[in-house]
């Protein structure tokens, strides 16, 4: 990593249309990586932004009760997701296809940042066998 390389998570890379996350979740394949499930969809003729990928994070009420709690945990899945990211999409053909992501939590206790991150790069890996990116 170079030194003046910035990572960020703009909006454009943020999934909140109701249609498109009905949609992921309709149609999109999931897997587990614990202590998150991940749901994915891979369009290729969609209009894309320019990064190529759009992703939701989700902590449900009806595992982590206190909202300090679920927005600490999404905190956590966005970093890992926002300094890796630049490994996963310099894998990825750009301009070819448009990924959409979700990161649910499924553990019932709050996790450190080192499982966040084993668990996002899992996930990084095992679509990218997949879909061949």
């Amino acid at each position: 990593m170079e030194a003046n390389e910035r990572k960020f998570f703009p909006k454009s890379e943020r999934l909140y249309l109701k249609k498109d996350i009905d949609r992921l979740f309709d149609d999109g394949q999931s897997f587990i990586s614990y202590p998150l499930r991940i749901v994915y969809l891979s369009d290729a003729g969609n209009i894309s932004p320019a990064s190529g990928i759009s992703v939701l994070i989700g902590v449900p009420k009806k595992r982590i009760r206190q909202a300090v709690q679920r927005n600490r945990i999404k905190r956590l899945i966005r970093e890992a997701y926002r300094l890796n990211k630049n490994d996963f999409l310099s894998h990825c053909k750009q301009g070819e296809k448009h990924l959409q992501m979700a990161f649910m939590y499924v553990c019932n206790e709050v996790r450190p940042y080192a499982d966040m991150k084993k668990a996002v790069l899992k996930a990084f890996t095992v679509i990218r066998q997949k879909e061949n990116l």
